[in-house]
């Protein structure tokens, strides 16, 4: 299932469309803060989607209903990149046990191939859980799989989200052909990949806009 907060007018939009303008980019705080606040407009709308139960409160005057959340999903960032728009996520859903994964793209071949960087994984126990595994750009799909393959160790969880601000119609089918029950959100689907495996029109390198170019 593919979510594409784009569908609609929204917001989203907005902020979307101050990631990609390459002057606005100049200023990293505001490419950071965009990044958190998709991330947590994408949170609220992926809070619709899980369980919840009735629990009875005291207010000053009297005992009421209220509804709180069953489980608390496990929140699973993509170094670098993926911290800022982690960070919305973190702000919302902020009872969330947290998991962490360093996984990059290894230098390019001359036929422009390349593989799955993978040298950091941490996670609390995933077995039965609501895992959301959160990147910023949504390119090939191979870091998620190869994130999602080290995460495993740490149990089987019940079901799969995958947060993105940019996807690629590629990556979208890479994923739901490895992953069939995988839920799919991401604020913009764009038209392609290019030859180095880079979204069009894209936005660039989020981690290098974000904190600065890496050597």
């Amino acid at each position: 299932m593919v979510i594409n907060l784009s569908s609609e007018p929204s917001l989203v939009q907005v902020y979307l469309r101050e990631l990609r303008d390459i002057h606005i980019q100049k200023d990293r705080a505001r490419f950071r803060n965009n990044l958190e606040r998709i991330g947590q407009i994408m949170a609220y709308e992926i809070s619709k989607s899980i369980e919840y139960q009735a629990i009875e409160i005291e207010t000053p005057l009297t005992k009421t209903e209220a509804t709180i959340p069953s489980e608390h999903p496990v929140l699973s960032g993509i170094l670098r990149a993926g911290i800022p728009f982690f960070n919305g996520f973190v702000s919302f859903f902020d009872h969330s046990d947290c998991s962490f994964v360093g996984a990059y793209r290894g230098r390019h071949a001359k036929d422009h191939s390349f593989e799955i960087e993978l040298d950091y994984a941490v996670a609390p126990k995933l077995e039965g859980k609501t895992l959301i595994l959160i990147d910023p750009m949504l390119a090939t799909g191979k870091s998620i799989i190869k994130a999602y393959e080290a995460l495993k160790r740490f149990g089987k969880p019940k079901s799969l989200h995958v947060a993105s601000v940019i996807a690629s119609p590629e990556g979208i089918d890479w994923l739901n052909a490895q992953l069939p029950h995988v839920h799919i959100w991401t604020a913009a689907i764009d038209k392609e990949l290019n030859a180095d495996a880079y979204i069009i029109p894209g936005l660039g390198d989020a981690g290098d806009l974000s904190y600065g170019p890496k050597e």
